[in-house]
């Protein structure tokens, strides 16, 4: 499931010298005559591509739209659930059962799509047959799992009419494990080799988990009367900034492995990403009080989330194909530990 590296000069023999794609790094010289004597660089160091130009991590087996849908789905049940808690403790029925089936709807489209992409379903249950605390795979497994289960039973219980207590008991369940389930994501796509996922570990979590409150609030609002809806509201906003704040520091802390975020397909759905959740955002501050205004911004916030989680998706997917982006970022490093060592012996 993760990216992993390849080794593309195995079974390399002499006669495959001459397709090669990858120039030396090193000069020609010659030796001078007379009293000139001495080396003349004769060829200039030119860019590193890779060996025969192949890639050098292979590009994730994950498949898309299913596994973007997955990310953004589980984030909206996550969000939606806490917040069903929330407004059940605060007396706010309309909200509290839009955020019920909003979580409850969530959580198993989201399980359906990660089925798909796993190509059998009882691929989905060896995933629970252990617990590995060091996996962010497995321990977010066992977050899906029990959260689908609350979140679903809840959502059914509430269509129904039954059970009331039940009802209650399965939304603190599904909010307890909600905010893991919003973030662990983050956490899943950065464990990998992946360098722009990767490189962004301490951002991507954010990242997810502001995109999964904006979402959530913004679908909850879109169908909850106005003056129930405030709860919704603060969500959505303060979720929108998360995710915009976070996204900002993935697209500029990282130098080379930053690029992908901001060049072709990836871009664009970055850009379409953060004009619909400022929009959505500022929206909802100014007219989210009115019943047009709650729509528009939260489809604005809902349409934001979703790309976002494409855009990330296709960056990462870009940065596996180019080889630079994993041998430049080596060499910087590199150079780094190396200049460090020098400084710190010459003290």
């Amino acid at each position: 499931m993760t990216g992993g590296i390849t080794s593309p000069g195995a079974g390399w023999r002499q006669a495959d010298r001459g397709p090669a794609t990858q120039r030396s790094t090193g000069r020609k010289r010659r030796r001078g005559r007379g009293r000139h004597r001495g080396e003349v660089a004769m060829v200039d160091d030119v860019e590193f591509t890779s060996y025969y130009g192949r890639q050098i991590v292979k590009t994730p087996v994950w498949k898309s739209p299913d596994v973007p849908l997955y990310l953004f789905l589980g984030g909206a049940a996550g969000s939606s659930a806490i917040l069903g808690a929330l407004a059940d403790l605060t007396d706010r029925p309309t909200l509290t059962r839009v955020s019920r089936l909003t979580a409850g709807g969530g959580s198993i489209l989201s399980v359906a799509y990660l089925i798909h992409d796993l190509g059998r379903p009882e691929r989905f249950l060896h995933m629970l047959r252990v617990l590995k605390p060091t996996s962010p795979l497995s321990v977010g497994t066992y977050i899906l799992a029990p959260f689908s289960a609350a979140a679903g039973a809840t959502a059914a219980v509430e269509l129904l009419g039954w059970f009331p207590r039940l009802k209650r008991f399965g939304g603190v369940v599904g909010a307890v494990f909600g905010g893991p389930l919003a973030t662990y994501t983050g956490v899943l796509l950065a464990n990998t080799a992946v360098p722009s996922w990767h490189v962004a570990h301490t951002q991507l979590p954010f990242v997810f988990g502001g995109s999964a409150m904006a979402a959530g609030g913004g679908i909850t609002m879109a169908f909850t009367p106005v003056e129930e809806a405030g709860p919704a509201r603060k969500m959505a906003i303060a979720g929108a900034a998360i995710e915009l704040a976070a996204m900002h520091k993935v697209e500029t802390d990282h130098g080379l492995l930053s690029e992908p975020f901001h060049e072709g397909r990836p871009g664009t759905l970055m850009r379409a990403a953060q004009v619909c959740t400022a929009a959505g955002a500022t929206l909802t501050a100014v007219a989210g009080r009115r019943r047009w205004g709650a729509v528009a911004s939260g489809t604005l916030l809902a349409a934001g989330s979703l790309l976002t989680r494409f855009g990330v998706f296709e960056a990462g997917i870009a940065s596996t194909k180019d080889p630079k982006y994993v041998v430049i970022p080596q060499k910087e490093r590199l150079a780094a530990r190396q200049q460090e060592h020098a400084d710190t012996t010459t003290r």
